[in-house]
């Protein structure tokens, strides 16, 4: 007897996945990269000149945070316990087998990682959180380690010169995290060298010093004209250079080029994210690789050669060179494509909602929906490939992607509008663009379907709570469902995230936690809700969700729960493919 057919949907789950590679800045073909063996995301050595990809890490929950040494020698990875987020930076040796080498080289307790870079000597720069003392900075050299910053609100140990004098963190001492200042300490006595800060509301962070050494300019992300832009700090003289970009869009990344005369810059425009070369010299600005879809990542080689990872909703990933020819490829068969999306713009009580459709080929609407709420809240949706969402399009679905007001990509006061009342703000976009397609024929009003994980779980809970007549199923992933005890339980970064979106703490702001939170409104779901819940979810902890469920159960409603042993998502394959399952079991029979 033959085996079934395994289903398009499901082999783009099971399509082998790599990330960019990361390259030694004294041996660049020396690389790390995140791939999948065996459907499991885990670190491998990349030798960029022979191609060869290797294996490094072999961890159950799978491996997915990882960088490389200047010379080339050693890769890092940083090792939790089941999804977790807690745990220490492991070192191995380049090219070692999986387990060979393994060390633990500073010797640090165990903490939620904060930053960490790595010095041509040897010298270590790390940062940790934890809730007995909020953020650390320490340097480790030579097996020893001392104390360069500490503070109890959140900050980032952001970057190392490259001669060791100095590090740049970011930090949210004044109490707004989603605004941090940004700050350069001198590594010799910790002593403040620079300090940049724009205000309430804009935030500052850096990006990378100057790869030259003697050169004393650090890249610098500001928002002072109300999106993300970009200067170059002179830390010798003080000295501000603004770089103008004369593209359109706000900086979604930016990075050296390698003799530090020019910037490879990334820019969000419309749900789309391109590349653009800066010279410094001159001020050009020169669009490089593709002209559509998504580049999620990029990085100048010395070369002057440019390797990113891009795709779109109907291409599935690549990692290729500037050329356009593949450097990488992922293991395995590659992911059959998907359908294109559609730009969708409705005028919303805010201002214009920019969303992305997808819909099934061959057909005509009203479709059944699917609103995929993203996560964050400081995301976007972007015309990239999505498994999931894809998924939902073979199924006679369609799919559309609202980038409410809380998403990057459209300006700082887009961003932070929800401030005004959180998640009802995110959710009246929602709504005004759901509306608009039931009203122009591609919706289904009876059959909609609010969807979405993390942020996007925590917005669906809610919008199943206070617009109940209005979904007719919920399938809500690792969401906030009770804030007060959300945030009792979650890691000590997302608190300080939550004081500055709420202008407090629960015991502070207290209307403000309950207004917002789903179990406030729990007693008014009427539609079957599907929840997924990750029993070592550091975001968005076990036990709030929990309490949801009950409060579910006590009323009879209609409700199933899928539990799994990771944490906020999972590296497996398998794991993935069995939650599509579940949400797809789900909607087959409980969707009218």
């Amino acid at each position: 007897m033959s085996e079934p057919e395994v289903p398009v949907w499901e082999k783009r789950f099971r399509a082998g996945r790599v990330g960019l590679p990361e390259w030694a800045e004294d041996a660049p073909d020396r690389c790390v990269v995140e791939a999948t063996v065996a459907g499991v995301l885990e670190v491998h050595s990349f030798d960029a000149a022979t191609g060869e990809l290797h294996r490094l890490t072999d961890r159950p929950e799978g491996t997915s945070s990882a960088t490389i040494d200047p010379a080339g020698e050693f890769v890092w990875w940083f090792d939790d316990t089941a999804g977790d987020e807690y745990g220490v930076w492991r070192r191995q040796p380049f090219g070692s087998a999986p387990g060979v080498g393994v060390e633990d080289p500073l010797g640090l307790p165990a903490a939620y990682p904060a930053g960490l870079s790595l010095g041509r000597s040897g010298l270590v720069v790390v940062g940790s959180q934890d809730d007995e003392y909020g953020t650390r900075v320490d340097v480790v050299s030579g097996g020893s380690a001392r104390r360069l910053y500490e503070h109890r609100e959140d900050a980032w140990a952001g970057d190392l010169s490259p001669d060791e004098q100095w590090v740049a963190i970011s930090h949210s001492e004044h109490g707004d995290s989603r605004h941090p200042d940004l700050r350069v300490l001198s590594l010799a006595d910790g002593s403040t060298v620079a300090e940049v800060s724009d205000g309430p509301g804009k935030g500052v962070a850096p990006l990378g010093f100057s790869p030259v050494r003697g050169d004393a300019r650090l890249l610098v992300e500001h928002e002072r004209a109300g999106r993300p832009e970009l200067l170059v700090l002179d830390l010798l003289t003080g000295r501000e250079v603004q770089i103008a970009l004369d593209a359109p869009g706000e900086v979604a990344g930016a990075e050296w080029t390698r003799d530090a005369t020019g910037l490879l810059v990334l820019l969000d425009h419309e749900a789309r994210t391109l590349a653009y070369r800066v010279d410094l010299g001159t001020g050009a600005v020169q669009q490089v690789g593709p002209t559509s879809g998504t580049i999620s990542g990029a990085t100048a080689r010395p070369d002057g050669d440019v390797w990113m990872t891009w795709s779109s909703s109907a291409q599935p990933s690549t990692v290729r060179r500037l050329d356009g020819s593949v450097l990488l490829r992922a293991p395995g068969e590659p992911a059959p494509p998907s359908v294109d999306v559609r730009d969708v713009r409705v005028d919303g009580p805010g201002g214009r909602v920019h969303a992305l459709l997808r819909v099934p080929a061959g057909s005509t609407g009203p479709w059944p929906t699917v609103v995929e709420v993203h996560g964050g809240p400081t995301a976007h949706d972007t015309d990239a490939f999505r498994p999931y969402c894809a998924t939902w399009v073979d199924e006679g679905f369609a799919v559309v992607q609202v980038n409410y007001r809380g998403s990057t990509g459209y300006g700082s006061a887009w961003r932070d509008a929800l401030e005004a009342r959180v998640g009802h703000v995110e959710l009246e976009d929602v709504v005004a663009v759901a509306d608009h397609l039931v009203a122009t024929g591609v919706a289904d009003g009876s059959r909609l379907v609010l969807a979405g994980a993390s942020w996007g779980g925590f917005l669906t809970l809610l919008g199943v709570g206070t617009q109940p007549q209005r979904w007719a199923v919920g399938l809500a992933g690792v969401p906030v469902a009770d804030y007060v005890a959300a945030y009792e339980d979650e890691m000590e970064g997302l608190k300080a995230f939550d004081r500055s979106l709420f202008g407090g703490s629960p015991e502070q702001v207290p209307d403000k936690y309950a207004d917002s939170s789903p179990i406030t409104y729990v007693d008014a779901v009427t539609a079957p809700v599907l929840v997924l819940a990750g029993r070592n979810d550091p975001r968005c902890p076990i036990r709030q969700i929990d309490n949801y469920l009950e409060r579910l159960a006590a009323r009879g409603a209609v409700h199933e729960v899928y539990r799994y042993d990771a944490g906020h998502g999972s590296l497996l394959d398998d794991e993935r493919v069995r939650q599509m399952r579940v949400e797809l079991d789900f909607v087959r029979r409980h969707l009218p």
